[in-house]
């Protein structure tokens, strides 16, 4: 190896209390010395694609993760030309354009099927759990979640709601059984249209395969879990006008998506590439730029501790109902899944990311609206 190489990427992870091959969950062990030289010329992206390759392991993924993101580290080592030119091309050009709107349903909603049934739970929510609502697992988390965002909107029998970015439709499912709404919801996966149509069929759900930008016609009200991610912020002033031209005026608008602590145009380069294409998270600054004269922001609630635990249990799921239960498995989609879901929720646990529901009103709520919980 070059010690030369060794040492900066020593000091690095020594500065957030992890050392390599060493005995704590959280020390890094290498497999391959090259990958010392990969990490300083490839930054994130490197670190990702090396650990799928097999080059270096960690017994806890989600501690290694956790003490990284508390002493920023990824920072440190991001200004490389890979990172570099992502960025900049972000702001260039327009990654959730039309033409890419569809992408991200090819490329990560309409992957094995089996993976997410295995994983999600009996709901089929790919969004995060409401664990602060007392829930002791994750399927009854999740339906806390989406019977909070009912409440949140006051829903009632015989509304007619938009879930913009369905998934498999288990906000369809409970707002058409539980509170007798009709429900629309949209999604550009074709295994999410066909899963829904087939499971929910003979319930007031049509869920259909389209742009957000394709919609039209009024809706009581409108909700997207989950789906704002996907946007890009050079669409976000367009996607809320297209809300506020479906809504009708004594409507209400409920955003859940997970958020960043500062203004940014892309992702990190590995989540891009294998995970979340064209993707990106939204800050209050940019929300708050593409409501502006459109809505009345009536409530903020961030819930961000919930999704560590949602997808550590995301993990568990996976592991227990996928990775033990099937014959030869494909090992670098289970490490890649691995790298996902624990760098995710690590994320979360250092409060890098964060959660946010958004209720918004057209002309805002006469008397007050009052925060449900």
């Amino acid at each position: 190896m070059s010690s030369g190489f060794w040492a900066v990427v020593e000091k690095l992870f020594s500065d957030a209390g992890i050392a390599i091959n060493g005995n704590n969950s959280w020390d890094i062990k290498i497999h391959n010395d090259k990958v010392y030289r990969r990490f300083l010329a490839g930054g994130s992206l490197a670190l990702g694609e090396s650990y799928v390759d097999g080059w270096w392991d960690v017994d806890k993924l989600d501690d290694f993760f956790y003490r990284i993101f508390q002493t920023d580290l990824a920072d440190k080592v991001k200004n490389n030309w890979s990172a570099i030119s992502h960025v900049m091309l972000a702001k260039i050009f327009n990654f959730q354009n039309r033409a890419r709107a569809f992408e991200i349903g090819e490329r990560h909603y309409d992957v094995d099927e089996s993976v997410y049934r295995a994983m999600l739970g009996e709901s089929m929510t790919y969004t995060c759990g409401y664990f602060s609502a007392g829930a002791g697992d994750l399927d009854q988390a999740q339906l806390a979640k989406l019977d909070l965002v009912c409440r949140k909107i006051g829903l009632k029998k015989g509304d007619r709601v938009l879930d913009i970015g369905c998934g498999w439709g288990s906000f369809a499912k409970l707002a058409a059984e539980k509170y007798g709404a009709e429900v629309v919801g949209v999604t550009v996966s074709r295994n999410q249209v066909e899963y829904a149509k087939e499971k929910y069929n003979g319930l007031p759900i049509d869920i259909r395969f389209q742009d957000y930008r394709d919609l039209n016609g009024k809706f009581d009200h409108i909700v997207s879990l989950g789906m704002f991610e996907h946007v890009g912020v050079k669409n976000y002033r367009i996607y809320m006008e297209v809300v506020k031209k479906c809504l009708k005026k004594d409507g209400l608008f409920l955003l859940h998506t997970i958020g960043g602590n500062h203004s940014v145009n892309s992702v990190d380069p590995w989540v891009n590439k294998y995970i979340f294409p064209n993707g990106m998270l939204p800050s209050i600054k940019q929300i708050g730029r593409s409501i502006e004269n459109l809505f009345v922001m009536e409530d903020w609630h961030n819930f961000s501790a919930d999704y560590d635990k949602t997808l550590m249990a995301w993990h568990s799921n996976f592991t227990a109902n996928w990775v033990k239960t099937g014959e030869n498995r494909d090992q670098r989609f289970i490490r890649m899944w691995n790298y996902y879901l624990l760098s995710s929720a690590a994320s979360f646990r250092a409060r890098r990311n964060q959660l946010w529901q958004v209720v918004l009103s057209p002309e805002g709520v006469l008397g007050g609206y009052k925060s449900v919980r």
